[in-house]
């Protein structure tokens, strides 16, 4: 192999300078610099590389070219990077770990019972199911427990009672309402309507009916205070509590013992306030005396 040494090739004529014929190979040995860092480099249309990690500094390089798995620094791939216009091919990506639900932005609880809507909300399947709001467990008497706040969000509500327990004999488990710009729930002596109809364990039909009462009855039959024998479970429907054309309804569905130790009483009793104002409030009480243990949860329903 011969040898050339000079210091710079110019060409004869012209300003155009070919190295070999076609399908030479020019070799540049390890160890050399070559070095093109003033000059203009025009790259062949297909640019062949060796396999392996390459490192690009200051490269764009066509979406169409890049092939093979791309894997960034953790951190480094901000919202703003992510082309939310278009849809994404997940087929492209190489998950191999888990996304936490902590780490995505939605609203709404989070568990095995509901799923991710397109508004960006977890809640329950089945659409218009009643949705869990607060859960309020007696652990010590008091005369009432108070739901203050009857979200527009929701058109019906429901408040499910299990195991609920009283203090004092032979009393009613009551609902009453609070109206718009009200302080305190409606307890005037004629504020409510009331009826049921239910039967015992022993086969003795129970009714009630009244047009003047300061609360709703949900338990069409009194409830024996004595703590293993008493608790009342119960569903009770409120209907659209908001609207100011119609009154506001309540249904109850309730089991419980009316203080004879065999003695089972199942009824369905209903109401009404007797106003047409909007309800932002509920309360579950008693006749005389106070709750003393149980738990009750009001849920919401959307439209």
């Amino acid at each position: 192999m011969s040898k050339l040494e000079v210091d710079k090739i110019d060409p004869q004529s012209g300003t155009a300078l070919e190295l070999g014929t076609s399908g030479d190979t020019i070799t540049i040995p390890a160890g050399v610099t070559f070095d093109s860092s003033a000059a203009t480099n025009t790259l062949p249309a297909t640019v062949v590389t060796t396999t392996g990690t390459q490192t690009l500094t200051n490269k764009s390089i066509a979406a169409t070219q890049l092939t093979g798995t791309i894997t960034p620094s953790d951190g480094t791939v901000t919202n703003a990077k992510v082309n939310a216009s278009a849809a994404i091919d997940y087929s492209k990506l190489n998950l191999t770990g888990n996304i936490a639900l902590a780490d995505l932005s939605a609203t709404g609880t989070k568990d095995a019972t509901t799923f991710l809507r397109g508004d960006n909300t977890f809640a329950e399947a089945g659409g218009g199911a009643f949705e869990k709001i607060s859960t309020t467990t007696i652990s010590s008497a008091v005369s009432s427990v108070d739901f203050n706040t009857l979200s527009t969000d929701y058109e019906d509500f429901r408040i499910i009672i299990s195991n609920l327990n009283i203090d004092t004999n032979q009393q009613y488990i009551t609902l009453r309402v609070k109206r718009s710009g009200q302080g305190s729930f409606d307890s005037g002596a004629s504020d409510y309507l009331t009826s049921g109809i239910g039967r015992d364990a022993v086969g003795n039909t129970i009714t009630t009916n009244s047009t003047g009462l300061s609360y709703i009855r949900i338990s069409n039959d009194n409830v024996n205070g004595t703590l293993a024998w008493s608790p009342f479970n119960a569903t009770v429907d409120i209907y659209n509590p908001h609207s100011t054309v119609t009154k506001c309804f309540a249904h109850c569905l309730a089991s419980m013992s009316n203080g004879t130790y065999a003695h089972i009483t199942t009824t369905i009793a209903g109401g009404y306030r007797n106003s047409t104002d909007a309800v932002i409030g509920l309360q579950i009480g008693v006749t005389s005396g106070n709750l003393d243990g149980g738990k009750l949860t009001l849920y919401g329903r959307k439209i």
